[in-house]
C-alpha cells in the first residue's frame, strides 16, 4: 500500500517510515500541512496517516479541505492530544481512525490494513486468477503464491490495488523505486514488459494508457463488455 506520512516530528518519521517499509508499505513523507494538501491532491495513495499539529496548516485543517472537495482517501489520525473531546474533534472532522501517542506499530498497521480494505469494501483483491491478499502482503495465482522479483510484485500490488483503474506511471515509479536515483525514466516500462509475460495465462492483463499509465484488466469482464 502507498502511504503518506504527515508528521514534523523528524525522528518519528524516521522510525516510522523504516519500520512500515519493512513491513511491506510504499512510504511517502512530508512535514507541513500545507504540502500534504497539495500532494493529497495530486497524486494517488491508499491511506493517509495524519499528525494533528503541523506547520504550514493544521491537521483538522487539512482533513477537513479534503473532505469538503469530495476525498473519500481513508485517514487515521495521530496525535499526542489525548482529550475525549480533541478525539472526537477529530473523527467529526472526517478522519476514519484515531491513534494516540506513544503507540504500538503493529497496532498501526493492523488499523491501516483495515481501513483500505473497509474504504474499498474487500478483504482481498482479485483480477481474474490472480489475487492479493493484503493481510499476507502476497499475491496468489489461484490457490498457489505467485513468486516473482521484488520490484516486479511491488508494481503488480500496487496496480491490483485498484483493479480497472489507471495508476500515473509517476506513482508506480515511486511505490517501485522510491528514490532511488539511478531508476530511469524507462525503468518502469522494462518492468511491465516482465510483468506482462510473467502473468500470462492468469486471465489478467497489464494495459497501457498512453500519456496516463497502466492498468489491470480483467479479461473475463473485458470479454463480457465486448459481447453484443
Amino acid at each position: 500500500m502507498n502511504i503518506l506520512l504527515v508528521e514534523d516530528d523528524l525522528n518519528l518519521v524516521d522510525a516510522l517510515s523504516r519500520m512500515l517499509v519493512a513491513r511491506g508499505f510504499q512510504v511517502v513523507c512530508c512535514a507541513d500541512g500545507l504540502e500534504a494538501l497539495v500532494m493529497l491532491r495530486q497524486r494517488q495513495f491508499d491511506a493517509a496517516l495524519l499528525d494533528l499539529t503541523l506547520p504550514g496548516l493544521d491537521g483538522l485543517e487539512v482533513l477537513q479541505r479534503l473532505r469538503d472537495e469530495g476525498s473519500r482517501l481513508p485517514v487515521l489520525v495521530m496525535t499526542a492530544r489525548t482529550a475525549v473531546e480533541d478525539r472526537v474533534l477529530g473523527l467529526n472532522s472526517g478522519a476514519d481512525d484515531y491513534l494516540s501517542k506513544p503507540f504500538d506499530v503493529e497496532e498501526l498497521v493492523a488499523r491501516l490494513k483495515a481501513l483500505v480494505r473497509r474504504s474499498l469494501g474487500v478483504e482481498d483483491f482479485r483480477c481474474g486468477a490472480l489475487r492479493l491478499d493484503l493481510d499476507k502482503g502476497r499475491v496468489f495465482r489461484g490457490a498457489l503464491p505467485l513468486e516473482m522479483p521484488g520490484r516486479e510484485l511491488a508494481l503488480l500490488k500496487a496496480l491490483m490495488l485498484h483493479p480497472g483503474q489507471a495508476v500515473a506511471k509517476e506513482d508506480l515509479h515511486q511505490t517501485v523505486f522510491g528514490d532511488e536515483g539511478q531508476a530511469g525514466s524507462d525503468a518502469i516500462e522494462v518492468l511491465v514488459h516482465r510483468l506482462r509475460k510473467r502473468i500470462q495465462g492468469s486471465g489478467a492483463s497489464l494495459v497501457t494508457l498512453r500519456g496516463v499509465g497502466y492498468y489491470l484488466m480483467d479479461d473475463a469482464l473485458a470479454d463480457k463488455q465486448d459481447a453484443p
